[in-house]
């Protein structure tokens, strides 16, 4: 079971793209500085990480106690796997010597045996391992791991390598089959995939057998936390005794037998793309059936039209199909995240354009959605519709934040946005045996390694804001280019040198074989028309209501265009929509104009309710839209995705 593409090394592409670049460049010279602070304690007005300090303290260089989360070591090693990257593409000096200190710091930190653990070094009288369920050592342990091959493949540097293969080894000491090993695996799963990532990079069997014993042995009766539990006295959390109970940590039953999305979001994810991992490498087409499974249901049932999962902030979690509340909704930024990894192994495990298609989705809206346009404010919680009163006043509404944060005390989403922005090259394309797959129109200069050729192009592109890229060859010779046409799509043209090309897409591409020349040009033009969407009748939110889109990019009602009081809007059937160019506006974006009604407040003052024949009063107005992941940018006020209908 060969996967059909591998992603290409992160220095294979360079982005030029007017979209992304200046955004990953924020990324480098804005965001990683900010959460450097952040790491450090030095941010004002906002609540202290103590990330650096604890590690600090566990290394013996600080007296004091732990402060923050239980899993806060992650926040470190995430920022430092999105440094490596970036140090990858662009030297810099000040991150470079941040970075430096860090990774000296961890390596004092490491334990003579090759524990770290930040929380546990700092309470003695806990025992290790003790509460794999909730306490997160083997998630830390995960995001150790991948920084460090970051880190080793990016920059060169294997200094965190040793510190994490260190770490690995005494991890696959402990757990396993044996009689004298524990028979356990993470409440919060990544280790497995960091795993796969460890072997892939140091070829070393034992990391691949871990990641899949893990994978194999969760929710296998007895069930382990239960057992956990019994032994070390640990207490669950109040949800363990409602629908979600063991399911919350996607342990209710073994991974194969699991059809349903279920448990917290992340957690969900980030399984999922452990399993698609080993799946792959260890040739298991039960695993990948399992995986193929849990998508389907995922993005047919369970994910919003931003590409956002996770509906409740009860644990952060799926409830059940069609439940997509958008006000409530709690669509977590590091869940969109994990969604673009898990669909991402799919993709190159068979190379289906519905993959991309979600990672698409999530990317250009709820991933972004996380960032303010400055990248130093961030959204844990990413709401499709927003009333600041009801945020502040609503319990049910107070995970939801009508603006951006400078932190958090859970600061898991702003280093993961890094780490994600930071690899992007290595979304857009995919190398096969003979083809180079084109995923994301993202504009820069490619060069892949095919087995029997090196393949170098140039992309042009003005994505998402219009649908014609340009592909322009710069080595010739006789090798397969393959274009995505997005599912969103409903018109195209290709052509290669100027030429109409009449083919068929197989699985959401269109395949090109043949022997190119220099500077032969491939043009792919989609339609971007502006096109109104409803939610299947299931979701019982959405009911009477439209959401507008033009391509990839979801739209948005804000208060700052179009006045409070959303919900008194209406869009008529009749609707015509206008597309203007805003060069001046968040950034530069493209707004979208209608015609709409607005309900009058027809009520005597003291008037709560009326009898249903008194007449409705309304007004026409003009909306203004803009892309769902620009809002919250200027200042407080009322924001909706979905719109009523006339």
């Amino acid at each position: 079971m060969k996967p059909v593409a591998k992603p290409l090394p992160l220095t294979a592409m360079r982005v030029t793209d007017r979209f992304f670049a200046p955004r990953i460049d924020l990324v480098r010279t804005q965001m990683l500085p900010y959460q450097w602070e952040a790491l450090n304690d030095r941010l004002k007005d906002t609540e202290p990480s103590h990330c650096i300090e604890n590690f600090r303290v566990a290394a013996g260089l600080s007296r004091g106690e732990y402060h923050g989360m239980v899993f806060q070591d992650s926040d470190l090693y995430k920022w430092l796997e999105a440094v490596a990257y970036q140090l990858a593409v662009k030297p810099d000096p000040a991150l470079r010597e941040a970075a430096d200190s860090a990774i000296d710091l961890i390596v004092r930190a490491q334990t003579p045996e090759g524990y770290l653990n930040t929380y546990y070094q700092t309470h003695p009288a806990e025992k290790r391992f003790s509460n794999l369920q909730d306490n997160h050592e083997l998630y830390c342990a995960g995001h150790l791991i991948e920084a460090a091959v970051a880190f080793a493949q990016a920059a060169g540097d294997t200094r965190l390598l040793g510190v994490a293969c260190r770490y690995a080894d005494l991890i696959d000491r402990t757990f396993g089959p044996g009689e004298d090993q524990l028979h356990g695996y993470p409440g919060h799963e990544i280790i497995e995939m960091a795993l796969v990532r460890l072997f892939r990079l140091t070829r070393e069997p034992r990391y691949l057998r871990l990641a899949k014993y893990f994978i194999d042995q969760r929710g296998q009766s007895p069930l382990y936390f239960e057992e956990e539990a019994k032994r070390d006295g640990n207490r669950a959390f109040g949800w363990n005794e409602t629908f979600m109970r063991y399911q919350y940590y996607q342990a209710g039953k073994p991974v194969r037998d699991q059809a349903e999305a279920e448990g917290h979001a992340v957690r969900a994810v980030y399984l999922y793309s452990g399993m698609a991992d080993v799946a792959v490498e260890t040739e298991d087409p039960a695993l990948l059936d399992a995986c193929r499974r849990l998508f389907d249901n995922m993005v047919a049932r369970r994910m919003y039209i931003t590409g956002a999962i996770g509906s409740t902030h009860i644990g952060e979690a799926f409830t059940y199909d069609y439940d997509l509340p958008n006000d409530s909704v709690y669509a977590e930024t590091c869940a969109q995240i994990g969604l673009c990894f898990f669909a991402r192994r799919l993709l190159n495990a068979e190379m289906d354009g519905r993959y991309a298609d979600v990672i698409e989705r999530a990317l250009y809206n709820s991933v972004l959605s996380g960032m303010s346009l400055d990248a130093k404010r961030f959204f844990y919680v990413n709401p499709l519709e927003v009333v600041p009163e009801a945020c502040e006043k609503d319990d049910r509404l107070r995970h939801v934040k009508p603006q951006r944060q400078k932190w958090f005390g859970c600061a898991c989403c702003p280093p993961n946005l890094a780490r994600l922005l930071g690899s992007l090259p290595t979304y857009a394309f995919s190398a096969g045996d003979d083809t180079l797959y084109m995923h994301l129109y993202i504009g820069g200069e490619v060069c892949a390694a095919l087995d029997h050729a090196e393949v170098r192009l140039g992309v042009e592109s003005n994505y998402p804001w219009d649908g014609q890229v340009r592909l322009t060859v710069r080595t010739p010779g006789q090798y397969g280019i393959a274009v995505r046409v997005p599912g969103w799509c409903r018109g195209y043209e290709l052509k290669v040198n100027g030429e109409s090309v009449s083919a068929t897409p197989v699985a959401g591409y269109i395949h090109l074989h043949r022997t190119w020349r220099e500077n032969d040009t491939v043009t792919l033009t989609l339609e971007m028309p502006v096109t109104p969407m409803y939610a299947n009748p299931a979701v019982r939110e959405d009911t009477g209501k439209l959401c507008v889109v033009r391509g990839p990019l979801v739209y948005c009602l804000e208060e700052a265009d179009n006045g409070g009081d959303l919900h008194l809007l209406r869009l008529p059937p009749d609707t015509i929509f206008e597309v203007r160019d805003e060069p001046g506006l968040l950034g530069g974006i493209k707004t979208i104009h209608c015609k709409a009604f607005r309900r009058s407040k027809a009520f005597a003052e003291g008037q709560l309710y009326a009898p249903a024949g008194q007449k409705t009063e309304w007004t026409e107005t003009q909306l203004t839209l803009i892309p769902y992941f620009a809002w919250a940018n200027r200042g407080l006020g009322e924001m909706t995705v979905w719109i009523r209908e006339m």
